[in-house]
């Protein structure tokens, strides 16, 4: 996983590199450790074989413990405010001021029993405190990272404002080649997002009562693409496997 430098890697040169299967489906596989989410929006039983896949497998499994269930996701567009700027870097808040939140995620190929990708491009980009988005020349609240032998990135922002009636939410996409992708995006349970919208910068605005009941999306696939978040210092952490068939 690369930092922020001052010459970012170009993602293109990576994934012609990559040489993986296309992408047909993007999945959410149920994951054993504490903290991480499966697609079916509940913690999933333990499993040893994802253990070692998972950022967030900290706690040791039991022997015998079940193989993971692999299920598909929902999928959703790259919506009108995608940029391809070949940023690949973990830390993506470039300065802007919110509740801090890592994401730690797992890519999985669920045809091949849920074994780790490697050298997959996961892409992320999101809206600020205030609901914007980098346009143009900026590119705050987005960045690209490879997947390491363990099929992990990690990135290191802030809890996303909300905007147009929509649930707040991070858009995602995953490409493990230089020829396919899959797009889609998580959402965040409302009570954690009331209590960091009671914080600034969120607080400067008047935030919506229920910012997720609102948006059709999120109660077709809220339940399948959550994010599980836990305390995290200031802020939140969350990790979640995806799945690519």
């Amino acid at each position: 996983m690369t930092e922020n430098g001052s010459s970012p890697t170009s993602r293109r040169a990576l994934l012609l590199a990559a040489g993986s299967a296309g992408v047909a489906a993007l999945t959410a596989a149920c994951s054993g450790a504490a903290g991480t989410r499966g697609a079916a929006g509940q913690p999933s039983a333990p499993s040893s074989r994802t253990a070692s896949a998972s950022a967030s497998a900290s706690a040791s499994l039991s022997p015998g413990a079940s193989a993971p269930a692999c299920v598909l996701a929902v999928k959703a567009g790259a919506g009108p405010y995608y940029l391809d700027l070949d940023r690949v870097r973990s830390d993506i808040t470039e300065g802007r001021k919110g509740v801090p939140f890592r994401l730690d995620l797992t890519v999985v190929r669920v045809s091949a029993g849920c074994r780790p990708v490697a050298d997959a491009a996961v892409d992320i980009w999101h809206a600020d405190a205030a609901g914007d988005y980098s346009t143009g020349g900026d590119s705050f609240l987005r960045g690209t990272q490879v997947t390491d032998g363990a099929g992990r990135s990690t990135f290191r922002t802030i809890v996303p404002g909300w905007y147009a009636g929509l649930a707040p939410h991070i858009h995602f996409k995953v490409r493990p080649d230089s020829r396919t992708e899959t797009t889609s995006q998580f959402f965040f349970p409302e009570d954690l997002l009331l209590q960091a919208y009671a914080r600034p910068p969120y607080s400067e605005r008047r935030v919506p009562k229920h910012p997720n009941a609102r948006d059709s999306r999120y109660r077709a696939a809220g339940a399948a693409m959550t994010l599980p978040l836990v305390p995290d210092g200031a802020g939140y952490r969350a990790a979640y496997t995806v799945g690519i068939d």
